[in-house]
């Protein structure tokens, strides 16, 4: 059973995303990518209240600026999904959940070491050069809901 409900339109988009944000990190760090934009349409708490499907979350703004960098800068963003993403974003939607980005509402890319907090939440571990951090259990309770 699928984690949250999507269409074929949203396999597209979350596809073209995680290749956008990680497609020099290979399959597994665009797979990490995609679980923290499941996570966030799971996530009933935070910034996250009012996202409850693949397009808003992809395209939610906040502090005046998309929340993927990749919306707003990325030429990769906008190009046709491909079919091995695709695939990817599958598997995110109908289950795929790994450590550093199993519970992660949040990646970056530092260039520098992985700070031990992102916003007040916790570091949950590196994959490449992204960072994952997952919100304390008792700030988002609706993220681990289900794992």
């Amino acid at each position: 059973m699928a984690r949250v409900n999507y269409r074929s339109s949203d396999v597209d988009l979350m596809a073209r995303m995680m290749r956008a944000e990680a497609e020099g990190e290979g399959k597994l760090g665009m797979l990490m990518v995609g679980n923290v934009i499941v996570n966030r349409v799971k996530a009933d708490c935070l910034d996250f209240k009012d996202v409850r499907t693949i397009e808003k979350v992809i395209f939610q703004v906040q502090g005046g600026n998309y929340s993927f960098e990749a919306v707003q800068k990325g030429n990769v963003f906008y190009q046709r999904a491909r079919t091995a993403e695709k695939r990817l974003a599958q598997q995110n939607l109908d289950n795929w959940r790994e450590h550093p980005s199993k519970y992660s509402l949040w990646y970056f890319n530092p260039y520098a070491p992985c700070p031990p907090t992102w916003y007040g939440q916790p570091h949950s571990g590196q994959y490449k050069q992204h960072c994952y951090y997952e919100p304390k259990a008792d700030t988002c309770e609706s993220v681990y809901i289900g794992s």
